[in-house]
């Protein structure tokens, strides 16, 4: 294993047992924070397609920040992992079925159409203040951006997480992609691309 990808797996470590000791009332406090300060500051015209997720774990819950988007006029999808190592994006719709998904979270079932997002809430594990994220280590969104990007698609990328997340510097490597924002309790953070 590559040096940078031992230090990330430390940080990713050290990041998730800070993010896991936020008790779970006051993750929801935040959560329901996020989506005040960013349920209408995030560019938004209706039909625009938005990839959120459910949360696992001690991640955020964005489900109410994602209710917002949509009574704006977004259209929702959540990422599905097929095959182990593909993401696809089905469309999240009131009243359809949810399944099991894997990696313990459920989404739209495979009736569910497939959709190309424009915009990309992105779970991880830390980040910096230069947009550089480090994910849970096997590479779903990496690969499933590449794949948007290979079919001329470049959706923004706005990663989710709390401020405990940051770290100074993430040890960026060639396939690693850039957020364009990060939202945590503070609020939305821009970067420059």
């Amino acid at each position: 294993m590559n040096e940078k990808r031992v230090l990330k797996a430390a940080i990713r470590k050290e990041r998730l047992a800070l993010r896991d000791a936020i008790d779970a009332t006051s993750r929801l406090e935040l959560s329901l924070g996020m989506a005040e300060r960013a349920g209408d500051a995030i560019r938004l015209e209706p039909g625009l397609v938005v990839s959120g997720f459910f949360p696992i774990r001690s991640e955020a819950d964005i489900r109410p920040l994602m209710a917002r988007l949509q009574a704006r006029g977004a259209r929702l999808c959540l990422p599905v992992v097929i095959d182990k190592e593909t993401i696809v994006f089905r469309e999240l719709v009131a009243g359809a079925e949810l399944v099991d998904t894997g990696f313990g979270t459920r989404g739209p079932g495979a009736e569910a159409a497939v959709l190309d997002p424009d915009l990309l809430f992105v779970p991880l594990s830390a980040f910096d203040a230069s947009g550089h994220r480090i994910g849970y280590g096997a590479g779903h969104y990496d690969r499933a951006i590449a794949r948007l990007r290979e079919k001329g698609r470049h959706p923004r990328l706005i990663g989710i997480a709390f401020d405990c997340q940051e770290v100074a510097e993430v040890p960026a490597e060639a396939h690693d992609v850039r957020l364009e924002a990060v939202l945590t309790e503070s609020g939305l953070r821009t970067f420059k691309v």
